[in-house]
């Protein structure tokens, strides 16, 4: 895994997008702090900018970087959350800009996975996260349902858990800083 990660590392620090297992679904990925990188994700999924995408970070220390008030309640949620779940919070800050969506929320989950864990600590920030499909059409459920125009489209495919067994998204809650709780995907 180090290999890849060393990889990776240098491929996201020079603006390059990969193509990644995470705790959910293969995911296309890069440096959530880079623009063109961001915009690099936006054409290859073929997805209008106006829909956000979402970032991982290692832990709560990193999410504190990214939103300037966390909700206390979230912290509640990531600990007894039993499948991945992504938060989306107020007040988004650090990011790219065309990551932050208009009302300047951004969507964050902490993965439960050992090589999206290491990556985004080696990389000292967050990633994007977003499903590997073109919009519009179906996310693929493992490694060999992904099209080849997104394999074809990336700088690099990490060479781990190709095998992977099939998993869903993440859940995707709206938590705002005023306590309200919205469910946007179950």
């Amino acid at each position: 895994m180090q290999n890849e990660l060393n990889k990776v590392i240098k491929i996201l620090k020079q603006g390059g997008i990969i193509l990644y297992p995470t705790d959910t679904v293969w995911g296309i990925g890069c440096d959530a702090t880079n623009p063109e990188a961001v915009a690099k994700v936006y054409h290859l999924k073929q997805r209008v900018e106006s829909k956000a995408l979402i970032c991982l970070v290692a832990d709560d220390r990193m999410l504190k970087k990214y939103v300037k008030t966390v909700p206390f309640a979230a912290y509640s949620i990531i600990e007894v959350a039993e499948n991945p779940i992504t938060i989306i919070y107020d007040s988004a800050q650090n990011l790219a800009e065309n990551l932050i969506a208009k009302d300047q929320t951004v969507a964050i989950r902490i993965p439960d996975d050992e090589f999206c864990y290491q990556l985004s600590r080696k990389m000292n920030g967050a990633l994007v996260s977003t499903s590997a499909n073109i919009s519009g059409m179906p996310t693929p459920q493992s490694f060999k349902e992904i099209h080849v125009d997104i394999l074809k489209g990336v700088d690099y495919v990490v060479n781990l858990h190709h095998k992977k067994k099939p998993t869903k998204p993440s859940s995707i809650i709206k938590l705002s800083n005023d306590g309200t709780v919205k469910i946007i995907r179950k």
